[in-house]
């Protein structure tokens, strides 16, 4: 019997998201560029909890457009400091303005 799956799909630490996409604090109005980084065991629930935090921060609507897992640790601001903030618990929202 196989006691751990044999795929390259499982990770030793925490799974620390990234989300590229456009979101948008007005109705018609011209989205800014964000990059979301989380922590959470798959990629809906990054999703969800992505969506929901831009919601509190008060965007009307969100294009998500990539999705993936970082393997190491950012080494450059603003990305650095919202990794180590995604580790925390954190979701972690930069904007490029």
């Amino acid at each position: 019997m196989i006691a751990a799956p044999d795929n390259d799909n499982s990770q030793d630490g925490p799974m620390v998201f990234i989300i590229i996409g456009k979101g948008y604090d007005q109705k018609d109005g011209e989205g800014v560029e964000l990059h979301i980084m989380l922590r959470a065991p798959d990629d809906d629930t990054a999703v969800r909890e992505a969506l929901n935090a831009l919601t509190e921060e008060g965007f009307l609507e969100a294009d998500l457009d990539q999705i993936g897992v970082l393997t190491d640790e950012p080494p450059e601001e603003p990305h650095a400091s919202a990794y180590q903030g995604a580790l925390e618990g954190e979701v972690a929202i930069i904007r490029f303005d």
